[in-house]
Order: C-alpha cells, then sequence, then structure tokens
C-alpha cells in the first residue's frame, strides 16, 4: 500500500519538474521530498527518478506510477473540499425512506427542487413501512423517513427519534360502487360487520389501526388481502372483493367502481418526517425545509 503523502511527492515531482519545486508545493524541504520518494521507490520495487543534467527525472516506471498518483491526489483533493463545504453545501447522499403514498405525493417535487439547487446532492429513495425503516434510521442507514400515525392507533417511536408532523388527513372507506352504502356521505364501520378487507400486512400501521378501528366499534375485522400498496387495495375494491380503509394520500390514482365514504367517528391519518436526534445534517436540515408542515 502507498502512502499518499508520498504519491502526493511523486505527483508535485512530475508536476512542477524538479525536487526544489515539488518541495516548494508542498511546504517541505527538498531533503523531505527525497524521503518520501526514496520510500516510494522501495515500496514500488521500481527506481523512479534518475539524474538529468543538475536535476532529476521520472522513469519509465516513474512516470507510470506518477499518472496513478495523480488520479490518486486529485480524488483526495475532492474528498478534502467535500468535507471542507460540510458545513455549508448542500451535497453527498441523502438516504430517504417512507411509505409508498407519502414518498408519492410529497417527494417528487421536493427532490426535483433540491436537486436543481444542489446538483452535488445524491438522494435515494427506498419504500416501505416504518416497523421495518425506523430500526434502519437508529443504525445509521437511513437519513429521513416519511412515515405515518393513525389516530385510532398512534404509533410509538424509540428514543432517539425527532419528528415534525407534514399533514393530517381523513381516512374514508372505500367501497365497490355498488355496495348498498357506497352512496352514503359518512357510515359506521359497525355497519361493516361481515364485510372482507383488504389493508397493509399485518404489524403495519395501517393493518393495525384498521383492526382498532373496527373492534372499536364491535366489530372483528375480516382482511383477506393483504397488500402494501394502496393502488392495489382499491384495485380489488373496484371488481367487488373487499372494501378498504384509504387516507387522503392513498386514494390517487383510483380506478373506476370505487367511492369513497366518510366514517363515523371520524378517523385520521398523520403523515410525518422523522430522523435520528443529531443526525440533521445540512441535507437532512436542506429537506425538511422544502417538506410541507401541517398548519
Amino acid at each position: 500500500m502507498f502512502s499518499s503523502d508520498r504519491l502526493r511527492a511523486l505527483d508535485a515531482v512530475a508536476v512542477h519538474g524538479s525536487l526544489a519545486r515539488a518541495a516548494a508545493a508542498l511546504h517541505i524541504t527538498p531533503s523531505g521530498v527525497s524521503q518520501q520518494l526514496a520510500k516510494l521507490e522501495r515500496e514500488a520495487g521500481h527506481k523512479l527518478l534518475e539524474p538529468q543534467g543538475r536535476g532529476v527525472r521520472l522513469t519509465h516506471a516513474g512516470r507510470v506510477l506518477a499518472e496513478h498518483a495523480a488520479r490518486v491526489v486529485a480524488q483526495l483533493t475532492a474528498a478534502e473540499s467535500d468535507l471542507a463545504d460540510l458545513g455549508d453545501e448542500i451535497l453527498g447522499p441523502l438516504r430517504l425512506g417512507g411509505v409508498g403514498s407519502c414518498l408519492r405525493t410529497l417527494l417528487p417535487d421536493v427532490l426535483a427542487t433540491l436537486t436543481e439547487a444542489h446538483p452535488r446532492l445524491r438522494p435515494t429513495v427506498v419504500d416501505g413501512e416504518a416497523v421495518e425503516m425506523v430500526p434502519l434510521l437508529l443504525a445509521g442507514e437511513l437519513d429521513l423517513l416519511l412515515i405515518e400515525s393513525w389516530h385510532s392507533r398512534p404509533m410509538p417511536l424509540p428514543e432517539g427519534v425527532r419528528v415534525t408532523t407534514l399533514a393530517v388527513e381523513e381516512v374514508q372507506v372505500a367501497l365497490p360502487a355498488r355496495h348498498p352504502l357506497a352512496g352514503r356521505r359518512t357510515l359506521d364501520l359497525a355497519e361493516l360487520d361481515g364485510v372482507a378487507w383488504s389493508s397493509c400486512p399485518v404489524g403495519t400501521e395501517p393493518y393495525e389501526a384498521l383492526v382498532q378501528a373496527l373492534r372499536a366499534r364491535g366489530v372483528e375485522p375480516q382482511v383477506r388481502y393483504a397488500v402494501s400498496e394502496y393502488a392495489t387495495q382499491l384495485a380489488f375494491v373496484a371488481r367487488g372483493l373487499t372494501a378498504a380503509l384509504v387516507p387522503g394520500m392513498g386514494q390517487r390514482p383510483c380506478p373506476p367502481g370505487v367511492r369513497f365514504v366518510s366514517v363515523q367517528p371520524p378517523l385520521r391519518r398523520e403523515v410525518r418526517a422523522a430522523w435520528r436526534a443529531g443526525g440533521d445534517s445540512p441535507s437532512v436540515r436542506a429537506c425538511l425545509a422544502e417538506l410541507p408542515v401541517a398548519e
């Protein structure tokens, strides 16, 4: 493994053409440059310099290694510049995750604005449920989440997670258009006893919220279709197979043949941004600043 300081010395000699000028560029003595290059020759197993008049020139091996040294030095210089800019410039990776309906509704415009304003920002996005994502946030594998918390079943958050509420939206029941209750403005979930339901998989916030809401109205849920995407749930509803509880952000796109009916007592979902305590990097703060905030 070649020392970066020794590669810098070789690169400086290749660029400036002499030990003295290389030393001046590196702010060390000519003897310091000579010592670095002598050690580099031993590491490389080749003679890198040869006399030329009163100075030196690179050997063939020296020129070969100098090409690699130039690339290494350029990369190290770029890394140093990026680290120096971290306090002021929005750059580098921004790892986002969250619930599909929230990502689809809130993130496209935010990321388009951020990447246009900060071309060196590199966002990545993965979708999933909060139960899967929060451990990744705490482990430092994700930087910012868009998660949900249903009022019928508030989501508990562990220590070390900070949140802000982005939106509070109504949750309605999606029914097939030909269902006898589909023309109503409101209904009580107790009126849907015996109906088959679709929901997100067991253990997710929407599933647990559905179970809590139905049991609170004396109904034992029959969840026959466990699918993560609301679009898929609505496709089952449109074909008359199920009912589903769907928040506002999950209602688009909607196939023909679905009607949304408000429920009494009302159901609400909060959409939240979540990040690690102490993990509010400039990139995270920039993303939070672009996201909407609930009034």
